[in-house]
């Protein structure tokens, strides 16, 4: 058989613990490349974004690796059977990815792009998959790092990122209300990205009226 099952089973069920060891272990490391992220919303982190990007793809390795461990502990036709078990930790997962490419390209990574990234199928029909909501509640969690990011860039006297950010959010808002959100958990995360879009208005506009504004889009000059 390809998949795990219980020893202790008569019936051979299938083993939950087995499913579970192996999302404790993603959960480890979806910690450590979060730990390494929020390393960008001090002073001088902002220095060192494609070092902490880089590394943080070295941590997407094992958390591949695991993926693949996961994989072998149910049948693949019985993914939503144990969904739950997983559910929380990939969508982590989907946003660590997402803040990674938005830092390198500060472009909204695409549901393929994160199921490459992760080691798993964006097709439900091929397995193990990365599923939609999943990859929208990962998207949101982006949006609200983001805000925190436009906060701290003021801070470290970055005032060009902050009206970069402003664009992208408002992007990713227009995106959401083409969406006819029908899970009810998806919908309140999705309530919370209005106050995301205030709060980053609410930046833009202190840069405004103390004319710093003016002073990003003369000093950006193209440069991220």
């Amino acid at each position: 058989m390809g998949w795990c099952r219980c020893r202790a089973s008569a019936d051979g069920a299938l083993c939950p613990q087995e499913i579970r060891k192996v999302v404790q272990a993603l959960e480890q490391t979806a910690r450590e490349i979060l730990t390494l992220l929020q390393g960008v919303h001090q002073g001088p982190g902002f220095q060192h974004i494609p070092k902490k990007c880089q590394k943080a793809r070295e941590h997407f390795g094992t958390v591949r690796t695991q993926m693949e461990s996961l994989k072998t502990k149910f049948p693949a036709d019985q993914y939503y059977r144990f969904h739950e078990h997983w559910r929380f930790v990939l969508q982590r997962l989907v946003f660590l990815a997402a803040f990674v490419v938005y830092l390198e390209s500060e472009t909204l990574v695409t549901r393929e792009v994160v199921a490459e990234i992760l080691g798993i199928e964006a097709d439900r029909e091929r397995g193990f998959h990365l599923d939609i909501e999943d990859y929208l509640s990962g998207v949101l969690t982006l949006a609200s790092e983001l805000a925190r990011l436009a906060v701290n860039s003021v801070t470290a006297g970055d005032y060009s990122r902050p009206l970069r950010i402003s664009t992208f959010i408002n992007e990713l808002d227009s995106g959401f209300r083409l969406l006819n959100l029908k899970n009810d958990s998806l919908r309140k995360r999705y309530d919370g990205l209005k106050y995301d879009v205030k709060k980053i208005e609410e930046v833009v506009y202190d840069l405004s009226i103390r004319g710093l504004n003016k002073e990003a889009t003369v000093g950006a000059g193209g440069e991220k």
